[in-house]
């Protein structure tokens, strides 16, 4: 049985990176994709060879293996028993010339299956598993998006409009980068296309930093038919200068005025939300004290409830005390034993 050089079916070095390995698949793979190639023989056979050849190489575990034995797999291996394979016709999706794929994976080849057994040929399940995987469809890659959002918007939720950059298939060569023999003038011979698009998305309220809203079939498109992948807006939440958070919990200075911190009374507190809520505070508060306001800080995210308010008395001093003022000062001084200089 001969050994099958898999860097070489997708035209990467040995040392290639998964992103490589995946750019190099999918531009053969819309190349030699029978939808493309209708009743060609040689370009299902090579399709199905740069499937297999990506199969392996994307999969860390198998690429680790492969390396590993070489091309004298055989000494270290052994070879695989005869007659152990079998085959089954299958006609293209627009009525191509059948081709042979094996009935416990997808058209993978003797060499394949004496590396890494017929059980994985369908992505580790055994013949009873479930379903083999559809090499002519691939849905198409997650792409990640970052966004910035305010306070206010993490703490109400709501809908926002963005803009979107993926790629689809080019109309001029239906992904295959060639026109008439040659480089297709409008990808460039890449295949794809910029795709920009304006969508509304709802973020839900309790998002933070790093959060990800799931936008299906928004992502990159798929190969042969198959589904678009998925966008993910990946979410910043902008500092708000008035409030430091902490998970589900928020932080926020409130400016007392010594007299009221000294007698007691009611001071504002400010709300994500815009609005402002009274909080009444005992007399001779002390400055820096904290006081909860519960169940007002941000919304949880995956559960019911939200954190909690915690206000932090500032207490401002009076500033160009009038006559008047610093003689009560001075009054209050003397009654409490304290130095006053003129």
């Amino acid at each position: 049985m001969d050994y099958k050089d898999y860097y070489k079916i997708l035209g990467v070095a040995r040392g290639a990176n998964a992103d490589e390995i995946k750019k190099a698949f999918r531009k053969l793979a819309r190349k030699y994709h029978p939808d493309v190639n209708p009743g060609d023989k040689k370009a299902e056979e090579k399709f199905k060879e740069i499937n297999e050849a990506y199969e392996v190489l994307s999969d860390a575990d198998k690429r680790k293996k492969y390396d590993t034995l070489g091309p004298n797999w055989q000494e270290q291996f052994g070879p695989s028993p005869a007659g152990s394979r079998r085959t089954y016709q299958y006609s293209g999706s627009r009525g191509g010339t059948p081709f042979e794929f094996d009935p416990n994976g997808p058209g993978f080849s003797d060499f394949f299956e004496a590396l890494f057994g017929r059980n994985n040929a369908n992505g580790g399940k055994g013949s009873t598993g479930g379903p083999t995987r559809d090499m002519r469809r691939r849905a198409g890659d997650n792409i990640e998006q970052p966004v910035e959002i305010t306070l206010q918007e993490a703490y109400l939720g709501g809908s926002r409009t963005f803009n979107i950059q993926s790629t689809e298939i080019c109309p001029t060569c239906q992904g295959t980068g060639e026109t008439n023999g040659r480089l297709c003038a409008t990808c460039s011979g890449q295949g794809m296309v910029p795709r920009n698009k304006r969508i509304q998305v709802k973020i839900p309220a309790g998002v933070d930093n790093g959060s990800k809203i799931r936008v299906a079939g928004e992502g990159q498109p798929g190969i042969g038919g198959g589904p678009r992948g998925d966008l993910y807006l990946v979410i910043t939440v902008k500092l708000d200068p008035a409030f430091e958070r902490k998970g589900d919990d928020l932080y926020a200075d409130v400016d007392v005025e010594l007299v009221k911190a000294m007698l007691g009374g009611e001071v504002p507190v400010p709300i994500p939300d815009g609005r402002r809520m009274a909080l009444t505070i005992p007399a001779e508060t002390q400055n820096n004290r904290t006081f909860r306001l519960a169940g007002k800080g941000m919304p949880r995210l995956r559960g019911e409830g939200a954190g909690n308010l915690y206000a932090r008395v500032k207490v401002v001093l009076p500033m160009q005390l009038s006559i008047e003022e610093r003689a009560l000062f001075e009054t209050l001084a003397r009654s409490r034993g304290v130095e006053v200089h003129p």
